[in-house]
């Protein structure tokens, strides 16, 4: 089975490594390893890639995401080593990574800083998208059990692009909680240099709590989605779990 926590378990990493940064004697070194770990997101984009793109090597891909239910759902990271977007541990990793840079940010290198902001809102932008429309949450793009069955490269994917969604009063309180937790993490992040993003962010992170707040239960619980999401990232500790981030985050 692939390995389904490799962002987060990099997010720790990098959390790890942060205070670090100035240590002498091995300043080159964890300066290289932040830079990897930063990069290493790049890899995972999908969507129209920009022309400052490093990894080179990647193309655009999953362009059409949200066809089927007319909503433009690009963008966003893909998971570990397939070409689905899960939205919950997509949200976590972005609450951690925006969490480092409140931290630590200040003595972060100037371009590793841009760089990880950058990342954070690779992420917060898709997941505004998931958010676009009232009493609505779309929590995945793509077939899982296809898309395991079939190793290719995102750019050459021919696998079901499926739109998970949870509509309200159907439980999503986790899903939900977490993107909250994310898009709020990011306001504090992206403050100092975009005021105006950040209260984008701040704004949305507010509606979508309350619909976690509103339709409490895992989202994995709904029975359209259940086989989609299980057991990847099935809710297994509760969704309390999530709401008590976002409650940390504030």
């Amino acid at each position: 089975m692939k390995n389904k926590i490799i962002s987060s378990k990099l997010m720790l990493l990098l959390l790890l490594l942060l205070p670090l940064i100035n240590c002498h004697g091995s300043y080159l070194d964890y300066t290289d390893a932040l830079t990897k770990s930063i990069l290493f997101f790049e890899g995972q984009r999908s969507g129209y890639l920009p022309q400052d793109q490093r990894m080179n090597w990647r193309g655009h891909s999953g362009l059409s995401d949200g066809w089927t239910v007319n909503v433009d759902l690009t963008g966003g990271y893909y998971d570990a080593g397939d070409n689905v977007k899960f939205n919950f541990p997509m949200a976590f990793t972005t609450t951690l990574l925006a969490w480092s840079v409140i931290e630590f940010g200040e003595i972060m290198p100037p371009a590793e800083l841009r760089n990880a902001l950058v990342a954070i809102r690779w992420s917060t932008d898709y997941l505004l998208k998931t958010v676009s429309q009232p009493d609505r949450i779309f929590v995945q793009v793509g077939d899982p059990v296809l898309d395991h069955n079939c190793w290719e490269r995102p750019e050459d994917m021919d696998t079901a692009r499926t739109v998970y969604t949870v509509d309200a009063p159907n439980p999503a309180s986790d899903v939900a909680g977490e993107t909250a937790a994310a898009l709020a993490a990011a306001s504090i992040a992206f403050r100092p240099s975009d005021p105006g993003y950040a209260e984008t962010l701040l704004r949305t992170s507010t509606r979508v709590f309350d619909f976690a707040d509103k339709n409490r239960g895992a989202y994995s619980d709904n029975l359209n989605i259940r086989d989609g999401v299980c057991p990847y990232y099935c809710d297994f500790d509760g969704y309390q779990a999530s709401i008590l981030d976002l409650i940390q985050t504030n």
